[in-house]
């Protein structure tokens, strides 16, 4: 289901920008309006803001633009059938519909044998909606850990790019470039223990 198009209240605003405590009420009292009555006019201002954000995510994490707009759609077709499970005195709106988001892709990469990823991995978590300084953190994050991929042989590098930008699981990167499935499980797992090293709990 597509809601109308939400009202320039809820339209979607710069990536990286805070919500302040009054707007986490005001998305709180649409989600539970959802939840409670399902208010078409409520889920379409929760769908205008929070959709194009979990496909920005979404593509953070690796997926591509048409696979990140189906799962965006499904999480808020998610956010849509189970807003009664939502608590506001438990999480943020934000922080509930990234968890669900978050979740789709760990079972998503787990259903097509993607490269196996730690779901606590600190580089592939998305930057705090809400935190304050997230965008600036997020940056410097990039920065260290192209710096910390600068290091890497290139034969590991290029894997890396196969693996987490192009998103081939290790079997199509082997049969790309016609290497055993071992190395290149062997390989990856190498550049991530090297990249740990240099990164330390960064």
């Amino acid at each position: 289901m597509r809601p109308d198009e939400p009202s320039s209240k809820g339209a979607p605003r710069p990536a990286g920008e805070t919500l302040g405590e009054s707007e986490r009420a005001h998305f709180a009292d649409l989600l539970l309006a959802v939840a409670e009555r399902q208010d078409r006019q409520a889920y379409a201002e929760l769908f205008g803001y929070y959709a194009p954000r979990v496909k920005s995510y979404l593509m953070r994490l690796g997926a591509d633009n048409a696979q990140a707009e189906e799962i965006a759609q499904d999480v808020m077709v998610t956010v849509w059938r189970k807003a009664q499970l939502f608590d506001r005195h438990q999480a943020s709106v934000s922080t509930w519909i990234f968890r669900i988001a978050r979740n789709r892709r760990i079972d998503l990469f787990r259903r097509a044998k993607r490269p196996d990823l730690d779901p606590e991995e600190t580089m592939i978590l998305p930057s705090g909606v809400e935190a304050p300084d997230a965008r600036v953190e997020a940056m410097e994050t990039e920065a260290r850990v192209r710096a910390a991929m600068k290091d890497l042989p290139e034969e590991q590098v290029s894997l890396l790019r196969l693996a987490f930008y192009d998103g081939l699981s290790h079997r199509e990167i082997a049969d790309k470039l016609g290497v055993p499935l071992g190395t290149v499980k062997s390989r990856i797992r190498l550049a991530f223990v090297k990249m740990k090293a240099k990164l330390g709990d960064e």
